[in-house]
């Protein structure tokens, strides 16, 4: 028993030793965290005290082996302090942003009565949805800062009754479909714009009333709007957009509003340019004019060109032939001055089931690219420029959503033997579409 009770003794004391020197798990955690602390800390201070660089603590895991954070903050960050000095720094740095402003434009929305009709969700027409028209090519126009189209047909509303050649009338639906592509800026001045009379045309200015981000331009209410001048303004860069056309197709003007379509006549033109000039930094003409299924330019569009040119203009885009035409730099031997030429964008959509054999022409558009920004001197300039040519799809089987628009860099082999061209011209191919985009752009245009 005695010896019994010493073993026993022992044994406790031994446990009582090792409770002694054990370190709990929780005193152990707490102090690993506590610790981690205190060299962060120290860590963190003495990299944003002593010096400018920061390592990565954590290089090795994940990243290359040496690889360095770099943190260069600038000393005026350190040194503003007030509210004051806050603003002063941050409109400093408003100063430093690379100012960039892009610029698209498509060709004439050339409505013919089945591409209105392609819009019919209903064999009736009392739900109409043009979206099909720009799904290929949203993208790329709600990327651009500043959006055009070429509407070239009126919305002179149902009860004028929905037609197409020679005078035109399409639905109010198609300006939603317009708006949720991307665009906003619309062009109304067109040999077309008097198709439906004073009422269409006041019609069409309603509707337009419906999406206040978009600004039409060509048509006015007043004679003051006439005068006004539309300034799109980004990064402290302001572009005056301006729209013309040659004539209406001998309708004649509403007698209480002579000013109600902007014409290609010295004078206003003059006026306007003028006062672009004083409000804004670059002057953009959009214009229709030169003669129809022509893929050149005419005499009267390079005389007009030498015009604008005369006047200090910055960049011309031009509609209205339905057929693409070159891209052009005109320059100012005097003073130097250079300005960029579309001559014609051709078709962006169109309902015409026959073209010249063998050409294309008529479906066939381009986009027009241009990006802008500010030279070393401060002056708004052109930076760089393209074309992206589209094709107007009218297909064969015909019915909701079969006429549309794509890029030719999407549009494929089989769509165009589905296209309607391809049963009245034996010679109509994807092939044929390329060859017309080289031999009028040049090396503008490429393949790839």
């Amino acid at each position: 028993m005695e010896r019994e009770n010493r073993r026993y003794s022992s044994a406790n004391r031994r446990r009582k030793k090792r409770r002694k020197y054990r370190v709990q798990p929780r005193a152990f955690i707490f102090a690993a965290v506590m610790l981690l602390l205190i060299v962060g800390v120290v860590f963190l201070a003495t990299s944003l005290i002593g010096g400018k660089r920061i390592r990565n603590p954590f290089r090795g895991i994940g990243m290359k082996e040496g690889t360095i954070i770099e943190y260069n903050m600038p000393s005026n960050v350190m040194a503003a302090g007030t509210p004051e000095e806050w603003l002063t720094l941050e409109a400093a740095q408003k100063g430093k942003v690379d100012p960039h402003i892009s610029i698209i434009m498509v060709g004439d929305m050339l409505m013919h009565l089945n591409v209105t009709k392609s819009g019919f969700m209903d064999e009736a027409g009392t739900q109409k949805n043009y979206d099909h028209i720009f799904a290929d090519i949203k993208d790329e126009v709600e990327a651009a800062d500043i959006a055009i189209v070429n509407q070239e047909i009126m919305m002179g509303g149902e009860d004028l009754g929905y037609s197409g050649y020679p005078m035109f009338n399409t639905a109010d639906e198609l300006a939603t479909s317009i708006h949720d592509a991307g665009f906003n800026v619309v062009l109304h001045a067109t040999n077309h714009t008097m198709d439906k009379w004073k009422v269409g045309l006041l019609h069409t200015m309603e509707v337009w009333k419906q999406f206040p981000d978009i600004k039409v331009l060509g048509i006015n209410e007043t004679a003051e709007a006439q005068d006004e001048i539309y300034v799109y303004e980004k990064d402290g860069m302001k572009i005056a957009l301006l729209n013309y056309t040659y004539g209406l197709n001998g309708m004649p003007m509403p007698d209480d509003m002579p000013f109600a379509v902007n014409l290609i006549e010295e004078g206003l033109m003059d006026r306007n340019i003028k006062k672009a000039h004083e409000v804004a930094d670059f002057v953009v003409v959009l214009i229709h004019w030169g003669n129809e299924y022509q893929t050149y330019a005419s005499d009267n569009q390079k005389m007009w060109c030498k015009w604008f040119l005369d006047r200090d203009v910055d960049l011309i885009i031009g509609a209205h032939p339905h057929v693409i035409q070159p891209v052009e730099w005109y320059e100012n031997e005097e003073t130097g001055h250079k300005m960029l030429v579309y001559y014609s964008l051709g078709n962006f959509i169109t309902g015409t089931r026959a073209t010249k054999p063998g050409t294309g022409e008529q479906v066939v558009g381009g986009m027009a690219k241009v990006e802008l920004t500010r030279d070393d001197s401060g002056k708004v300039v052109i930076e760089s420029y393209g074309v992206e040519p589209t094709i107007a799809h009218i297909d064969v089987n015909g019915g909701y959503g079969k006429i549309y628009t794509k890029f030719l860099k999407n549009y494929t082999e089989e769509d165009a033997r589905n296209n309607i061209l391809s049963y009245n011209d034996s010679l109509f191919s994807l092939q044929m579409c390329k060859d017309l985009c080289k031999k009028v752009w040049g090396d503008l245009y490429t393949e790839e």
